[in-house]
C-alpha cells in the first residue's frame, strides 16, 4: 500500500452559460460541482490577491465584477487548473485538491458542515 495520498483529478471540466460557472465532474459517474465563476474569482490565492505570508485577503470583492465570467481554462499541470477571467486576471491556480474541498455540491457541503468545516 502506497503512503502516498491520492491526489483528485477531475474527469471533465466545463465553462457553463458563457463562463459564468464552472463544472467539474470528479468521477466518472457521480460527483459532480458547478462553481459559480465570482466565487471562484474571489477565491484566488495568488499574491496579488492573497498576502503570501499571512494568508490575508488583499483583493477587494467590490472591484470583482458581479458578472465576471472564465473567458479560458488551462489546466496545469497534472494537479490544478488556470483561469482567464473577464476582469483581465489570470494569475490563480487552483489546485485540484482546493475545489475539492471547496465543493459547492450538496454532498460536499453537507459533509462539511458535519465535520464543523465551512
Amino acid at each position: 500500500m502506497s503512503r502516498f495520498k491520492r491526489m483528485p483529478v477531475p474527469y471533465v471540466i466545463e465553462r457553463l452559460d458563457d463562463g459564468r460557472a464552472i463544472r467539474i465532474q470528479w468521477e466518472e459517474q457521480g460527483h459532480v460541482a458547478t462553481y459559480a465563476a465570482r466565487d471562484l474569482r474571489l477565491s484566488c490565492a495568488c499574491a496579488e490577491c492573497e498576502e503570501e505570508m499571512s494568508g490575508r485577503p488583499l483583493l477587494d470583492p467590490a472591484k470583482v465584477p458581479d458578472d465576471v465570467r472564465a473567458l479560458g481554462v488551462a489546466l496545469v499541470g497534472q494537479y490544478a487548473v488556470r483561469f482567464a477571467w473577464s476582469d483581465g486576471h489570470g494569475n490563480g491556480i487552483y489546485t485540484f485538491e482546493r475545489l475539492l474541498e471547496t465543493c459547492p455540491c450538496g454532498g460536499c457541503v453537507a459533509k462539511r458542515a458535519g465535520s464543523g468545516q465551512r
